[in-house]
């Protein structure tokens, strides 16, 4: 769909409310299988009704990521996604030009009647609407559906690329030099998500609401383990929230993620265990964890503790 221009000027109007009440946050959630916490559940609300985007920090595999799509698919909105990377730069965040098309309507223009070949109505001609190849970020300002941009590991960006995602984040519009000011009609829902591989600028963290995603404590990740894996008993998924909890409390390479923890949990589901013990956790450790050194240490500990 090819992006609107709206006069410079005009403010963006807010979204349809997507949600009635804080517990209705929780609750929508909890539908699409995200149980999130309070502080979770009010800032998704707070940065819905006051229109601003909400950064994200926490160890990975948290349920950051998770959380965006978990709310686009709550209140039926379209999922805009950004993966950020190092080199990642305008063309392939904002827009850029179709130019093999471009190039095959100058060759046509100039099939037809190249003697009368006028550049300013060729140049007018081949930068419209139909020649820009929208990428996430202008998709997300244009769009005319209720939207959530999910612009995803931001901190793996360079400055400049930052500089650009808090320039649109602030007036929630583009300028293309050939087209003119394209303004969003309606401001998105914007999370972005960080694993705090670098510093981000105060300028960006302003623009903010702040969010911080632990691992959860150990009944919140039982209740995760009992809603996503099929088939488990409360038993077994207690016993996992306790195993895990534990070995993250070590000196660890790469703690276990939630997302880790449910890969675990599948597993011992799978072999039929019901109840863990010492030498069936030695065993399955490559599942949770991705270095030998932490299995040797994890096991070391299990050892000790039986």
């Amino acid at each position: 769909m090819a992006p609107t221009l709206t006069p410079t000027g005009e403010t963006p109007r807010m979204n349809e409310t997507m949600f009635g009440d804080l517990s209705g946050v929780r609750e929508g959630l909890a539908k699409v299988e995200y149980l999130a916490d309070d502080g979770i559940a009010s800032v998704v609300f707070l940065a819905e009704r006051l229109g601003k985007p909400v950064l994200i920090e926490g160890p990975a595999g948290t349920g950051k990521t998770e959380l965006a799509k978990s709310v686009a698919a709550m209140s039926g909105a379209r999922l805009i996604r950004l993966q950020c990377y190092e080199g990642l730069d305008e063309a392939k965040a904002l827009y850029e030009w179709n130019y093999k098309k471009q190039l095959l309507r100058i060759q046509a223009d100039r099939g037809v009647d190249a003697e009368h070949e006028d550049w300013v109505e060729l140049q007018d001609d081949i930068f419209q609407d139909e020649f820009l190849l929208t990428r996430p970020l202008l998709e997300a300002i244009s769009a005319q559906d209720k939207v959530v941009l999910l612009i995803d590991e931001v901190d793996r960006v360079e400055i400049e690329t930052e500089a650009l995602l808090l320039e649109i984040l602030s007036d929630y519009q583009v300028s293309i030099p050939e087209l003119g000011t394209i303004m969003a009609s309606q401001i998105p829902l914007v999370f972005l998500t960080s694993n705090n591989t670098r510093e981000l600028s105060e300028a960006l963290k302003r623009r903010c609401l702040f969010l911080h995603i632990d691992y959860p404590d150990l009944e919140r990740e039982k209740q995760i383990v009992l809603t996503k894996v099929a088939g488990i008993s409360e038993n077994l998924a207690e016993q996992i929230a306790r195993v895990v909890r534990s070995i993250r409390q070590l000196e660890l390479k790469k703690a276990p993620s939630v997302s880790e923890t449910l890969d675990w949990a599948r597993t011992l589901v799978l072999l039929g265990i019901e109840n863990i013990d010492v030498e069936q956790a030695k065993e399955t450790l490559h599942i949770l964890l991705k270095y030998q050194s932490d299995i040797e240490k994890a096991a070391k500990e299990l050892t000790v503790e039986a």
